[in-house]
């Protein structure tokens, strides 16, 4: 299995409602990709110093997997209509893990 991570800085003037939109977007997009073993949108906590504004986290089976997701029509059409406007910068990676690493 593939852990696949993504922070996002926003671009100043994103608002609160912007992230709360962005977040409900997301979460609704992943009910529509099967590929999504498990799936995390939300904004920073901030409970330590720096880090990103928001992240992602999803969990999919394989590469392949991961390609269908990125490349799902909801998927991206929430990053067309959504994040590219609210996008400062991006980051992300793939992590494996193994069947029962995660508790």
């Amino acid at each position: 299995m593939i852990l696949h991570t993504v922070s996002f800085r926003w671009r100043e003037g994103v608002t609160d409602d912007d992230v709360a939109a962005l977040t409900d977007a997301l979460g609704e997009m992943a009910t529509r990709i099967p590929h999504l073993r498990s799936y995390v949108a939300a904004p920073n906590l901030r409970l330590r110093p720096g880090g990103a504004d928001y992240g992602v986290v999803a969990i999919v089976d394989d590469a392949a997997a991961l390609d269908a997701y990125l490349d799902h029509p909801a998927h991206i059409a929430v990053f067309k209509s959504r994040i590219e406007r609210m996008l400062g910068e991006r980051t992300a990676t793939q992590l494996p893990i193994e069947t029962g690493s995660l508790t």
